[in-house]
């Protein structure tokens, strides 16, 4: 049994810009969860400034809500911590990696590039997010091939077929994820692109924000333009989506609730 479940792990919202979704996966199957990225965790809503930073709260708009995080998702239907034996992080940026201390035990994988530009000083981290320790799993050479992408195989407790695919620019390692299951490919692209329709609008004005998000504004743009060609080949066996398009969301993800 290999389900896949989309969830939403938290919500930033800094007005006037609508709110912004932390759209990963969880997988599960006969003998583990597997997270595609973590979004806010518990220890973020207890500690925000320290593990986020008073900028960066103020910037994104986080939103301390428990009841959005994954640990608390996963506790509902009888989950545990412990349950969860890999995580696979499309990049470290904070809205992405705060649920990693509620997973002590995962393995997280996440490509070389990253893990190297993590502790390069890069002021786009937090550290403290890392502080418990994760049990690093780094992922260096393109062994593979998702329909016409490099990629990297990710080795789970499950034996599911998961794999990196770089889209390097947003951040120096930044990777999307590949679910590959019965000839189905999905792929969470992260912040590939902010909205859906910045792959048919190259001039969405969402793109002057990634720009200045973007660690290699030149990467990022060849990223998206690798994404656009593989989206226009219409593969029948294809469906993506990102991490912060709300109208990317299953309608059945509780929304936030703006005021």
């Amino acid at each position: 049994m290999n389900q896949i479940h989309h969830m939403n792990f938290g919500w930033l919202h800094a007005p006037p810009f609508p709110p912004a979704s932390c759209h990963g996966l969880v997988v599960q199957t006969n003998l583990s969860l597997i997270l595609v990225d973590t979004g806010i965790g518990m220890h973020d809503i207890a500690n925000p400034e320290e593990r986020i930073g008073v900028e960066a709260i103020q910037a994104a708009g986080f939103q301390l809500l428990p009841q959005f995080t994954a640990i608390r998702q996963l506790e509902s239907p009888g989950f545990s911590s412990d349950d969860v034996s890999d995580i696979v992080l499309t990049h470290c940026d904070p809205d992405h990696v705060g649920g990693l201390a509620d997973f002590p035990k995962a393995r997280v994988h996440v490509s070389a590039e990253e893990k190297h530009n993590l502790f390069s000083g890069n002021p786009r981290y937090n550290l403290t997010q890392f502080s418990h320790g994760p049990r690093w799993v780094e992922h260096a050479l393109d062994d593979s091939d998702t329909l016409g992408l490099p990629s990297r195989s990710v080795i789970t407790a499950s034996g599911l077929e998961i794999r990196l695919v770089p889209l390097f620019g947003h951040t120096t390692g930044h990777c999307g994820v590949a679910v590959i299951r019965e000839g189905e490919v999905l792929l969470h692209v992260g912040d590939a692109y902010y909205l859906r329709d910045e792959l048919n609008n190259p001039e969405h004005p969402v793109g002057q924000l990634a720009t200045l998000r973007a660690d290699d504004n030149q990467q990022r743009l060849a990223s998206l333009e690798a994404l656009r060609r593989l989206v226009s080949a219409e593969h029948p066996n294809l469906s993506y989506f990102g991490y912060h398009d709300v109208t990317e969301l299953p309608p059945n993800i509780e929304r936030y609730a703006v005021d």
